[in-house]
């Protein structure tokens, strides 16, 4: 799995040794010393290696978003949050993103980009930048309807989906409905490219 400190060297990241914890399909552990731009010494770090992901805003023609409800093992419980996704290769380029995107897309909510829609990218940003380079890229799919035939979603945990109106999404982030890092991300994407109508507030 390609790590992100090799493309670093040259502005002043040094990584000093390197070994791997633990290591899957998924995700490496590695224990590293790393001398950093402000300092000379290495610097011990755990860091979590994993591959890029997608999250997907799905607005229907009504405008609304399009929500799973995900089963989350790591925080014992299940929460509403836009349909999310890990990229295959770890030097995917930007169509196999953008597929991966619409792959999440159908497989968590059973929707798919309508024939007149568009995918459009939003950037991309850190989940969790103090323990894991995991990359994030965000795309906003509108309009989407919903697929012929519908994904199964057995090894997903998703136990629904739902299309939530803007004021109904701002209320459940302002209450501490909405707790996820992509979900709040891509919220924020939306909102500060003027992307949200919010008129009906």
């Amino acid at each position: 799995m390609r790590s992100i400190d090799s493309a670093r060297t040259e502005d002043g990241w040094e990584t000093a040794s390197r070994t791997i914890l633990y290591s899957n399909d998924h995700l490496e552990v590695v224990s590293e010393k790393i001398k950093t731009p402000s300092r000379s010494e290495p610097r011990s770090w755990t860091t979590v290696h994993r591959k890029s992901a997608v999250v997907v805003a799905a607005r229907t023609r009504e405008g609304e978003f399009l929500l799973i409800r995900h089963e989350r093992i790591p925080i014992r419980c299940a929460i509403w949050e836009m349909p999310a996704g890990q990229v295959d290769s770890s030097d995917a380029d930007a169509k196999e993103i953008s597929a991966t995107a619409l792959r999440e897309l159908r497989e968590e909510t059973g929707y798919e980009l309508a024939a007149d829609g568009e995918l459009l990218a939003l950037g991309e940003f850190f989940s969790s930048p103090g323990f894991t380079d995991e990359r994030e890229h965000l795309f906003l799919a509108q309009p989407v309807v919903p697929c012929q035939e519908k994904a199964l979603h057995d090894a997903e945990a998703i136990l629904d989906c739902r299309a939530f109106s803007v004021p109904e999404l701002q209320r459940m982030i302002a209450e501490n409905e909405i707790r996820d890092a992509n979900t709040l991300s891509i919220w924020a994407r939306l909102s500060t490219r003027g992307l949200l109508d919010l008129s009906s507030r």
